[in-house]
């Protein structure tokens, strides 16, 4: 970020905390060596790490096991001309220990998109970024208010 854009910089917690508010996110990934952006349900587990729920057999989890992606939700309100947006960027795992799976089975994530057999992915947060835009302010801090 810039000095005086408008934006305020949101720490680690803030950030968590503001995921925590939101039901669908994008995850971003590399499909046929090109940029993919998906959206997804998810939820926070209690450490911070990005769950997804989908699919066994689910193009997405090919392509995301074991690759360094990047989770990104957001909140915006065009009336007020304001919102944050978080990013997440680290590695995706499917689980595989069956307790682990188990216990997300009754606290995880709901998929909106059921399927007989589906596994859960989690994406580690190495990086947790983040920014809020206050309303009625130009990219240098002045105010729009006629």
């Amino acid at each position: 970020m810039y000095a005086n854009d408008g934006f305020r910089e949101l720490d680690r917690q803030e950030c968590l905390r503001l995921l925590a508010k939101v039901p669908v996110g994008r995850i971003v990934h590399t499909r046929q060596a090109l940029p993919a952006v998906l959206p997804v349900n998810f939820s926070l587990d209690a450490d911070g790490t990005v769950l997804l729920r989908t699919s066994a057999a689910s193009e997405l989890v090919r392509a995301i096991h074991g690759a360094v992606v990047a989770f990104e939700a957001d909140q915006l309100d065009p009336d007020r001309q304001s919102g944050w947006s978080v990013v997440v960027t680290g590695a995706a795992t499917v689980v595989t220990d069956a307790a682990e799976h188990e216990r997300l089975v009754r606290s995880g994530p709901r998929s909106w998109a059921p399927s007989p057999h589906e596994v859960f992915v989690r994406i580690a947060p190495e990086l947790v970024t983040g920014r809020e835009l206050v309303g009625g302010r130009t990219l240098y801090g002045l105010d729009l208010a006629p």
